[in-house]
């Protein structure tokens, strides 16, 4: 049984302009121990299905469809809530993307920690006292490797730059003791030196304290960092799922291979990215069949007219395109 299994996960959006349907058949598995990315453009639906795991979408306007989210064996989206309170507590833990908005400026980092820590405690029983919070709370800042924890207690996040504002997320993420850690676009608005850096951390953690890592991000250069899988999502579909090497290596699907022609190559000075011709669609109303064939030079009839299954077109690699699969 894998870690997290998604079947057929399908979530919308009711809007006064009609319904988006912003993820149609996610199909994913996630084994303990893996490091998996998930990338696509603007728009696809990484966040609003990482957000789909804790069920933290607002419902109303987000509706579920229909499939299954199950961590560990148990259904997400059937989840009593206190199970759901557990899971949030000590299943996964989330690190979101803007620090800003998610530390509140008017209460010190140790407030905060101190605040996470107690409700983790709240769960189960507990009610630790100041002392332990305090130690607890220096010891998961020391974690996370930032320096002088004691003293960063009493500062405020405005004080803070972006790397350490990240690391004080992660490390609110980590006061639970999560199986798995979903990491949304960690090093946005990061410039290149912090985004090293945190991805660095992140790596770590996952090899000494043995978690499971889900991260969610735009950048393929990130995902070759620090993941070994990489799943690719096109306007709400997943279009292709590989190990990272073999992606990079012998993309399938016409989708994959553009954002790998978008990527400048180092190596390679004469090499001219490419960009992907048109647009993504209104998920109000999203083309028929496939929806990529409006951009795909490799389109053929079928593929206007029935959405491909992802099928495993090579082992442990699979791929959602008539074009590449037999």
């Amino acid at each position: 049984m894998s870690l997290l299994e998604i079947e057929a996960y399908r979530l919308a959006f009711d809007g006064f302009e009609g319904t988006a349907t912003v993820l149609d058949g996610i199909d994913l598995r996630v084994e303990e121990g893996e490091s998996v990315g998930i990338v696509g453009e603007t728009g696809c639906g990484k966040s609003v299905l990482a957000r789909s795991l804790l069920r933290l979408n607002p419902m109303p306007p987000a509706r579920v469809l229909g499939g299954a989210i199950r961590f560990a064996g148990d259904d997400v989206l059937t989840m009593t809530p206190p199970a759901l309170d557990a899971l949030r507590r000590g299943g996964i833990g989330m690190v979101f993307q803007d620090p800003v908005t998610y530390l509140n400026p008017v209460f010190t980092i140790g407030q905060q920690m101190a605040e996470v820590l107690r409700a983790h405690a709240a769960g189960t029983g507990r009610r630790p006292e100041k002392a332990a919070i305090r130690a607890r709370t220096v010891e998961l800042l020391r974690q996370v490797q930032l320096p002088e924890p004691e003293t960063l207690l009493a500062r405020y996040p405005h004080t803070l730059s972006g790397g350490m504002r990240q690391r004080v997320l992660i490390a609110m993420a980590l006061a639970g003791e999560p199986r798995l850690l979903v990491a949304d676009e960690p090093t946005t608005a990061l410039d290149v030196t912090v985004q090293s850096q945190v991805l660095a951390l992140i790596a770590d953690l996952i090899a000494r304290m043995h978690l499971t890592l889900l991260l969610i991000t735009h950048d393929l250069g990130v995902v070759g960092a620090v993941c070994r899988r990489v799943v690719v999502m096109y306007a709400g579909c997943v279009v292709e799922d590989a190990p990272v090497d073999r992606l990079f290596d012998a993309a399938r699907h016409p989708y994959t291979q553009g954002l790998l022609a978008a990527v400048p190559d180092l190596e390679r000075p004469d090499h001219r990215p490419a960009g992907i011709a048109g647009s993504i669609p209104n998920l109000r109303s999203p083309p028929a069949g496939c929806r990529f064939h409006p951009r795909c030079a490799l389109a053929m009839p079928v593929c206007r007219e029935r959405r491909p299954a992802l099928v495993e077109a090579a082992p442990d690699h699979r791929v959602a395109c008539y074009a590449a699969t037999p």
